[in-house]
């Protein structure tokens, strides 16, 4: 099996702590829910309760709080972005004495004042898929190697365009300006598999290569990947390989190509792995995606709070990396020589969403 095929994780014995109550009114946030036992509370504050990758680790927290004998509640913003409901709920469980938080920052920055003091509390902070800012205002973070998903799908097209021998057009679908350490690390590592040079591995746009027609902004979604695509169809209507920061983004791509009727001379490329995506891969609107598991970010993470309630100790980063990896997979059903990858019949079964 190859190194990067099974997810890596963090396994801990189970523990129980002495039971613990939450009496705090939910309302501040996007809703709750207990599940687990009677032991110590774990709390997980996502983004939002709406989209399938919060839905999927929601899920994961569930499992291992009952697996470890923890008490779990669940917390999320009303949209994203929304910082206040996410301190409202941090402060929720600091009142209520939990011992660990797992958390996907709505603002990584606003959001560090309220987990310094969950951390003086003595609760172990987790950040789940993208960190704080500073990173080291979390214990840990649990999350995809970005810039290995991103790589992965730069290899896949630079391999097939080199077997066409086809020359590249490419044209560059980003998160958004605020450029997230999930933005920057996707987009420098499709460059990274392409061959082509970064200049500074912090920023995006920089670069200095003719094949790349241009940057576009999507906010991750697919309208915004529709304007995006349009935009520079109107700047090089000869592009032929689209990177995309999200598959809702690529989807919403296809459609401004198929308007302009080029989606059959164009290859998309992406990264999540959401049931819907992967279906885009079987339909062969996306030649390749990056398939992220966000059922394992908080499995792992609750794994960690369960160690900590016995020993004290923090989950240490993957070996070489700051954060505990939690692996990616290549899913395509065009392989090419030399890259390990999946075909989509895998990943419909391990998707999410």
């Amino acid at each position: 099996m190859p190194s990067h095929a099974r997810p890596r994780r963090f396994s801990v014995p189970q523990s129980v702590g002495a039971g613990l109550a939450l009496v705090l009114a939910l309302t501040a946030c996007g809703g709750g829910s207990d599940s687990g036992g009677e032991g110590e509370l774990v709390g997980l504050v996502t983004k939002t309760d709406t989209n399938p990758f919060f839905v999927k680790m929601k899920q994961g927290a569930q499992k291992a709080a009952e697996e470890h004998g923890l008490d779990l509640q669940t917390y999320a913003g009303k949209y994203d972005g929304d910082n206040d409901s996410q301190v409202q709920a941090v402060e929720n469980l600091i009142s209520a004495g939990a011992t660990g938080l797992l958390i996907t920052p709505n603002d990584s920055e606003a959001i560090v004042p309220v987990l310094d003091k969950a951390r003086k509390s003595g609760m172990l902070v987790i950040a789940l898929d993208n960190p704080t800012d500073p990173a080291d205002a979390a214990d840990a973070t649990f999350a995809t190697d970005n810039f290995l998903a991103g790589e992965f799908i730069g290899q896949w097209a630079k391999a097939k365009f080199e077997d066409e021998d086809e020359e590249p057009r490419i044209a560059m679908l980003d998160l958004n300006p605020n450029q997230v350490a999930v933005d920057v690390g996707r987009d420098q590592g499709f460059l990274s598999g392409m061959g082509i040079d970064l200049k500074d591995e912090g920023t995006i746009g920089d670069e200095d290569d003719d094949r790349i027609v241009g940057h576009e902004v999507t906010e991750g979604a697919e309208q915004g990947g529709r304007d995006a695509m349009e935009k520079l169809l109107q700047r090089d209507p000869d592009i032929n390989l689209v990177y995309t920061i999200n598959e809702p983004a690529a989807a919403g791509a296809y459609e401004a190509l198929k308007t302009a009727g080029k989606e059959k001379g164009v290859t998309i490329v992406s990264v999540d792995g959401g049931c819907p995506g992967v279906e885009h891969v079987q339909s062969g609107v996306i030649g390749a995606t990056a398939m992220q598991f966000p059922l394992l970010m908080a499995e792992d993470g609750v794994a960690a709070v369960a160690e900590f309630t016995e020993t004290g100790e923090a989950p240490k980063p993957s070996e070489g990396k700051d954060f505990v990896d939690t692996g990616v997979e290549l899913i395509t059903d065009d392989p090419v020589d030399g890259l390990d990858s999946r075909d989509t019949d895998w990943g419909l079964e391990n998707c999410w969403g």
